[in-house]
């Protein structure tokens, strides 16, 4: 028969750290996808938590009442999600680079019911979104998140957050403007093309103006978009890696804004 008793503090400071380990798989890219049962959600929190629980330094977490302790239990929980926010803040630059590439092609109105985020989004938005969750998982990606999050409890010890307003919203603001850059490298070959394509389209309306150019040219764009798609595929773990080193920075930031 097994048995296991433990103190209640103890079971206090396990609370606390399920309650970072949860927020942050509840938002961090691919622990986060809709279509992962959520029970198998539950358990990886809980699993992971009990390693962190066993593998961290023991610190006595000071409280004099109930609503000390529910203010302790919601910084972790800002801390979890901060620092998923952050790692999420890259991944999703490229739904934004696919509703762009869509756009030029025409095919914007083809949207579709993404199963790892329960959102409309474009046919692109969804290619390039599951290409880099592959390479995410290739790239071993998921761990080095897992790692990075075993490592805030160092710089980042249990009850010891400090949210820096100032360094948290010039992160976000700098990051996005990141995210508005780093889509449009990504869907860059499209819409230099697509930007070809409606000049020639646009000569040739002057040159034959008995053409329907505008039939013409959505049959061709979309014919033209599919084809640079294809064809920039083999440029898409380049893009991928990129996204990776801004999530690692943007994460580092995160920690450093609440230390």
């Amino acid at each position: 028969m097994l048995e296991y008793t433990f103190a209640y503090e103890d079971l206090e400071y396990f609370l606390l750290v399920l309650v970072r380990v949860s927020c942050f798989v509840f938002i961090a890219p691919f622990f986060s996808m809709t279509n992962t049962p959520r029970n198998v959600r539950i358990a990886l929190s809980f699993f992971v938590s009990v390693l962190l629980y066993h593998a961290l330094p023991r610190e006595t977490v000071a409280y004099e009442t109930l609503l000390g302790y529910f203010v302790i239990i919601m910084k972790e929980a800002l801390t979890g999600l901060l620092i998923g926010f952050a790692a999420n803040l890259c991944s999703t630059v490229v739904t934004f680079a696919g509703q762009v590439a869509d756009m030029e092609m025409g095919l914007s109105m083809a949207s579709m019911l993404d199963p790892a985020t329960r959102e409309n989004s474009t046919i692109s938005g969804i290619y390039y979104n599951y290409m880099v969750l592959l390479m995410l998982m290739i790239s071993g990606m998921h761990r080095y998140l897992l790692k990075a999050l075993a490592e805030t409890y160092t710089l980042i010890p249990i009850n010891g957050a400090v949210f820096h307003r100032e360094s948290l919203l010039t992160a976000t603001l700098g990051f996005m403007a990141d995210y508005i850059l780093i889509g449009f490298r990504i869907c860059l070959p499209i819409f230099a093309v697509m930007i070809i394509l409606n000049a020639v389209l646009g000569v040739l309306a002057k040159v034959s103006p008995q053409l329907n150019m505008f039939a013409v040219g959505i049959q061709m764009k979309v014919l033209v978009g599919i084809s640079i798609l294809f064809l920039s595929t083999s440029m898409l773990p380049g893009a991928a890696n990129f996204i990776y080193e801004q999530m690692k920075h943007a994460v580092a930031v995160f920690v450093e804004s609440m230390m």
